[in-house]
């Protein structure tokens, strides 16, 4: 199972910086840096399969292509922003994975908007 292998790659991992912390304290934090880029980019075969489903999803609604785009890039936004802000605030720099995190909730925002006029207009048109 790929859960198991990334969990003991990760557990491992920090024993390992812990160890190394006390000798050289700038080299745990690249072991932790380079562990989830790893990490990150294992993350990323599966989201071959996700699209996979999400095509599969779309031949089953019958919705527009557009609606299913906008939901697989809020999360993708999601995920990014989080992987970012992680290693941010594991290195000790809040204030930027602070703004990180601000970023990614207003690009959410910025990527639902034609859904919400959509609505307003549709609304509007029932008035």
């Amino acid at each position: 199972m790929d859960i198991l292998k990334i969990s003991i790659f990760g557990i491992s991992a920090v024993l390992f910086a812990l160890i190394l912390k006390s000798y050289r304290p700038e080299y745990s934090y690249f072991i932790s840096i380079a562990v989830c880029v790893c990490i990150f980019l294992f993350v990323a075969t599966k989201l071959e399969q996700i699209i996979g489903y999400a095509e599969k999803m779309l031949d089953m609604i019958h919705i527009e292509n557009s609606y299913i785009t906008m939901i697989l890039k809020m999360v993708g936004i999601t995920y990014v922003a989080e992987f970012a802000s992680g290693i941010c605030k594991d290195c000790g720099y809040q204030t930027i994975a602070g703004q990180i995190e601000l970023f990614a909730k207003l690009s959410i925002l910025v990527v639902g908007m034609p859904v919400m006029l959509a609505f307003m207009e549709t609304i509007g048109e029932m008035l």
